[in-house]
């Protein structure tokens, strides 16, 4: 899509997030006339530290970006042209354009949209009250690849609606799987490893001394008058393959889930060993599954957890399929939705760490803040919520894939 003039620009900058920002600055890079994507931040404090400190984060992130040339910023604000005597946030962008410069980035432009008009703080003869919103409209019909925005940054972050019903169920079938588990793996294979953050995610992570995951309570094993229910027997029976059960689950109908088949999927995202292998699947493949629980029952035996898997957990490595882990977050976050809040804080973290690999950190935020409502110091959950004050991505964030692989 072509823009002819910075008012056109705004009005399509929501299609290509896909949302309307808020209290945002939104960061656009180009090689040559045609942008490579965007990225949005909260607008800092107004004081000078502040700025200058995010001002040389954000550009030293649009460096990472592969064929990055130039970049436009656009300031969201609520302040007003009015208030502010003149454009508001012009602070934040001087410093912006100061630091682009000193780093060889040509700023295409720089753009503010508050609560009152808008204008480019390039513009010598932008009015001292701002343009009119008026003029930015809607922008273009979508075409391509961009969607419609609908909503904010925050729109989508939301748990799926679950009638109390299901959750009833998922609680009935959740209760039996650990009686089952109880009476064919023996009463301390319920006793699961939640203090521990997990094999990858530990590997090479330096979780600034995190606590330990707070251990729920765990069903005692059954007495013999206590009828199992045969599918929470068949339940398990399916956990002896867990990549199997991770593989098959991307292709569940989340909006169908039976009891059992959540139950199974948040008794092993609330595990950080099953957890990980999970994680490391949904990124790898199959065989990548196959190697972590391999590699998990390894370390658990005392030796090193390899790097190769360990390294997608902190943002490394090879691209994973967008695709498969789009999936998987719809998976968790259906998963959470209907678990007892009591068991919901693994399938929570799992969905932090989900949405920081798909480059939504602000939805990361909100899921690992929930999983630590839940399960205070959760070691993922903190894992996840330091990347996201950090301002770390994952490396793949920044890569460009070869265009024969791009999507149309």
């Amino acid at each position: 899509m072509k823009a002819a003039s910075p008012a056109e620009f705004l009005s399509l900058v929501p299609h290509l997030l896909g949302f309307r920002p808020v209290r945002s600055l939104v960061v656009i890079p180009f090689a040559g006339s045609r942008s490579l994507g965007a990225m949005r931040f909260d607008l800092p404090d107004d004081e000078p530290d502040a700025i200058d400190r995010v001002a040389s984060t954000i550009i030293g992130m649009v460096c990472r970006v592969a064929e990055a040339e130039s970049l436009t910023t656009v300031v969201y604000t609520d302040a007003r042209f009015a208030d502010a005597e003149g454009m508001p946030h012009r602070d934040l962008s001087a410093a912006l354009e100061t630091r682009a410069h000193a780093c060889g980035m040509r700023v295409v432009d720089g753009l503010c949209v508050a609560g009152d008009g808008w204008g480019s703080y390039l513009d010598a003869e932008c009015p001292p009250a701002g343009r009119a919103l008026a003029e930015l409209g809607d922008g273009a019909a979508p075409v391509g690849s961009l969607p419609d925005p609908a909503g904010d940054q925050t729109t989508g972050a939301t748990l799926p609606s679950v009638d109390l019903a299901e959750r009833e169920r998922v609680a009935r079938a959740l209760a039996s799987l650990h009686d089952a588990v109880a009476l064919l793996c023996g009463p301390d294979s319920n006793g699961d490893d939640r203090e521990d953050v997990g094999a990858a995610a530990d590997a090479g992570i330096d979780v600034d001394g995190a606590a330990a995951s707070a251990a729920t309570d765990v069903p005692a094993a059954p007495d013999d008058s206590r009828r199992i229910d045969p599918r929470a027997l068949a339940a398990v029976c399916v956990l002896d393959d867990l990549p199997t059960l991770f593989e098959a689950a991307l292709a569940w109908d989340i909006d169908a889930l039976e009891p059992y088949d959540a139950a199974s999927i948040a008794w092993c995202l609330a595990r950080p060993a099953m957890r990980d292998i999970a994680l490391v699947q949904w990124c790898g493949g199959l065989a990548a599954g196959d190697e972590a629980l391999d590699a998990q029952l390894r370390w658990e035996a005392g030796e090193e957890y390899p790097a190769h898997l360990a390294m997608h957990m902190w943002g490394e490595g090879a691209q994973p399929d967008p695709d498969r882990l789009s999936a998987a977050l719809g998976l968790a976050r259906r998963v959470a939705a209907g678990a007892p809040r009591g068991e919901r804080a693994g399938a929570l973290a799992t969905c932090a760490w989900l949405a920081w690999a798909l480059g939504r950190s602000t939805h990361a935020e909100l899921y690992a803040l929930e999983a630590c409502t839940i399960e205070p110091e959760h070691g993922l959950a903190e894992i996840v919520r330091s990347f996201v004050h950090a301002g770390h991505l994952p490396d793949w964030a920044f890569q460009r894939p070869p265009r024969s692989k791009r999507r149309s």
